[in-house]
């Protein structure tokens, strides 16, 4: 079982604690309808236990306090209503915890400024990071020694994740639950959470390891290739060919950079092309699946709903509602 700690503190933005709790929660309820075990359990940890007084007026209470001698495998810190940097992330105490904890290997994300939390402990200096956008001089003038990349709302180095908000931070926490507990499990959270709002954390984020950031220049111009031409079919002894390579050193390449087989990496490029599409387009199901690369719409409405639990259009229909819905109340 994983161990979360939400660590509060008082101008804490409130949605940047709930929402990460509710998504963790759900995965918590996902297993249980699976007869399956929790898979977690979540601790509010604050300075002392006295009530904490977050945005909107509302008051949490801290289940426990700090202590070096508890581990947990992933922290989140959320953001600061007001200036990031006052009050608590120049705390000593804190600094140490956060240190300590990221030294065992606890998986520590930083919501919006919370960032501010990281830089001053030290475990972002020649690390990759991000902010708040309304923060980026202020944070990269405070920190120099931090990459900071403003055009990426995800960056992770290592275990250090920082997200440049709060819905960003939804996403890392899908993200995840993925990785911690499957996909299953994650595409039915991201179900009850607005899936048309999520984007997937592979675009979203900047990380060292990055999959289309490798030093393979072969990979990477392939990649590019396919990004290019997602409606067409394609043969992997073609592609390899055009690489320069033998099929099976292409293949094995491939896979080496990216973590997934040619054929799987193309698929997922291609789903995540749909949702694209079936958000932001007003071209038929038929339509997208060509665009996509899939002539069979029967076999790309099969394929859409195995890898997100709806079919393409149950998808659209969801995306509508909650896009139009405030114009339908005006």
């Amino acid at each position: 079982m994983k161990r979360v700690a939400l660590f509060a503190f008082h101008d804490a933005l409130a949605t940047s604690i709930s929402l990460p709790m509710e998504l963790l929660t759900a995965a918590n309820s996902v297993s249980k309808l699976k007869d399956r075990a929790p898979l977690l359990e979540i601790e509010i940890i604050g300075l002392d236990p006295a009530p904490i007084h977050v945005s909107g007026g509302m008051q949490i209470t801290p289940n426990t306090t700090l202590c070096v001698d508890e581990n947990y495998d992933l922290i989140i810190i959320p953001s600061r209503w007001r200036h990031p940097h006052r009050g608590a992330p120049t705390r000593p105490e804190i600094q140490d915890w956060l240190k300590r904890q990221e030294r065992r290997g606890a998986d520590i994300c930083a919501v919006g400024n919370a960032s501010y939390f990281l830089a001053e402990a030290g475990l972002l200096n020649k690390r990759v990071a991000t902010t708040h956008w309304h923060y980026f001089d202020d944070f990269a003038n405070r920190y120099p020694q931090v990459i900071l990349h403003r055009d990426y709302l995800i960056t992770q180095a290592d275990n250090l994740f920082c997200t440049g908000s709060v819905n960003s931070a939804a996403d890392l926490v899908i993200h995840l639950i993925d990785r911690y507990w499957g996909a299953s499990i994650a595409r039915r959270v991201a179900q009850q959470f607005s899936p048309e709002s999520r984007r997937p954390f592979s675009r979203n984020s900047y990380r060292v390891d990055r999959n289309d950031l490798h030093r393979d220049e072969t990979i990477a111009l392939a990649q590019n290739w396919l990004a290019r031409h997602l409606n067409e079919a394609f043969n992997i002894k073609d592609l390899a060919h055009l690489s320069g390579l033998s099929e099976r050193s292409f293949h094995r390449r491939f896979r080496q950079v990216t973590g997934l087989p040619p054929l799987q990496y193309m698929q997922k490029m291609r789903l995540e092309l749909a949702q694209d599409l079936l958000q932001n387009s007003n071209l038929s199901i038929e339509e997208i699946g060509q665009q996509c690369g899939y002539n069979d719409s029967s076999y790309f409405c099969r394929l859409f709903k195995q890898h997100n639990t709806s079919s393409p259009g149950e998808y659209r229909r969801a995306v509508r509602r909650k896009l139009f819905e405030v114009n339908k109340s005006d």
